[in-house]
């Protein structure tokens, strides 16, 4: 018979390597819906439920302008978000259960650094960096959210 460690031991590193090739192909990504934010337009892949979030977009070696990754919650609070294993630099918008931009925070890859909310917020929009100011979206300005987006 054979050594039960040793199949366990076997059976750890074929899952470290599998887990290992997951994340350098990337995450895979989400069901998208178009957003009005402020005078822009958005391709956003909704993250709703805790594991969509935790993954957001981490892996992911390019995000285009006008693309980006909405981050629903059920209830408001305050948010944090930080880039651990994220690649891209990216700007993140936190957002009231109303739509309104409270906050537009820069956020570097890889950082352990928490971005935390000031505001009790319900939604959270990352985009590549600069992007908001590339498309003349500001602090005030509302996101329309479809009813299939906004948190039950």
């Amino acid at each position: 018979m054979r050594n039960p460690k040793s199949i366990l031991a076997v059976l750890a590193a074929g899952l470290l390597a599998l887990s290992s090739c997951a994340a350098q192909k990337g995450n895979p990504p989400l069901r998208t819906e178009r957003l009005t934010v402020g005078p822009a337009q958005v391709t956003a892949e909704i993250a709703r439920t805790p594991g969509e979030r935790e993954l957001g977009l981490m892996f992911r070696k390019a995000l285009p302008d006008g693309a980006g990754m909405l981050f629903v919650f059920d209830t408001d609070e305050r948010l944090s978000f930080w880039m651990k294993n994220t690649l891209v630099p990216l700007s993140i918008a936190y957002i009231s259960s109303d739509g309104t931009i409270r906050e537009i925070l820069d956020m570097e890859p890889r950082s352990l650094a928490p971005v935390p909310s000031q505001y009790s917020v319900r939604y959270a929009l990352e985009v590549p960096q600069g992007w908001f100011s590339r498309a003349g979206v500001r602090v005030g300005d509302r996101v329309i959210l479809p009813d299939s987006v906004r948190s039950r």
